[in-house]
């Protein structure tokens, strides 16, 4: 039989990296649904559109093609035939993801291709509201989730790789306030499906977590 894992969260919990590596692990497809709505955001700074301008959200999403592919083993995302993979983790993207993805056009628009992708089977989706919206009938849901501290270390960790100097409180601050309006927000907000397992991954290495969902994943 073929599966649908969803792996729902809050900002910088680890669900692109867990759900990445637990894909590979299966032999399955990854679908970063976050990417997606990045994709947006980016477009949206490109064009000058304002996040809160709902209906020219909406006209850039259904105007773009968004394709995902893998190559070399790593994840692409492809926004007419461009690759955005670099673009779309700015810090500035990151902060008009939020409020792009609370757009109900937008999410209209995006939710549909997520579910046509998904309905190959074998495939693992990461997002807020996999479990609860897209695809509440997935086989395995998992609500991956950390202190707010953690995970704005590990978001601080991820820029500093890039080569981007961000001050870490401002990180935090920006992750809980991404927290406040994912949770907040009328259209699809983040929370727990009522059949999803916890998993809090605070002082859990990326292996320990990875290892956890595995075990959820084949149960």
């Amino acid at each position: 039989m073929k599966k649908i894992i969803a792996i729902d969260g809050p900002a910088g919990a680890g669900k692109s990296t867990i759900a990445k590596s637990l894909a590979a692990r299966l032999g399955y497809i990854y679908i970063d649904t976050g990417a997606m709505y990045r994709a947006v955001a980016w477009l949206a700074l490109q064009k000058g559109v304002a996040v809160d301008d709902e209906a020219g959200l909406t006209a850039l999403a259904a105007g773009a093609e968004i394709d995902m592919r893998v190559v070399d083993g790593e994840n692409i995302i492809l926004l007419d035939g461009r690759d955005i993979s670099r673009e779309i983790r700015s810090p500035e993207v990151s902060a008009a993801a939020s409020p792009v993805s609370a757009a109900a056009g937008v999410r209209s628009y995006l939710v549909d291709q997520q579910r046509r992708l998904a309905a190959r089977g074998n495939v693992v989706l990461d997002g807020r509201d996999i479990g609860t919206v897209v695809l509440p009938d997935a086989d395995c849901k998992i609500f991956l989730t950390a202190s707010l501290e953690e995970r704005a270390e590990r978001r601080w960790r991820e820029f500093a790789a890039k080569g981007l100097d961000i001050d870490i409180e401002q990180v935090r601050r920006d992750i809980a306030e991404r927290d406040y309006r994912d949770s907040h927000r009328a259209n699809s907000p983040l929370c727990q499906a009522d059949d999803a397992v916890l998993l809090d991954s605070t002082g859990m290495s990326i292996d320990e977590v990875l290892q956890k969902t595995l075990e959820l994943a084949e149960a």
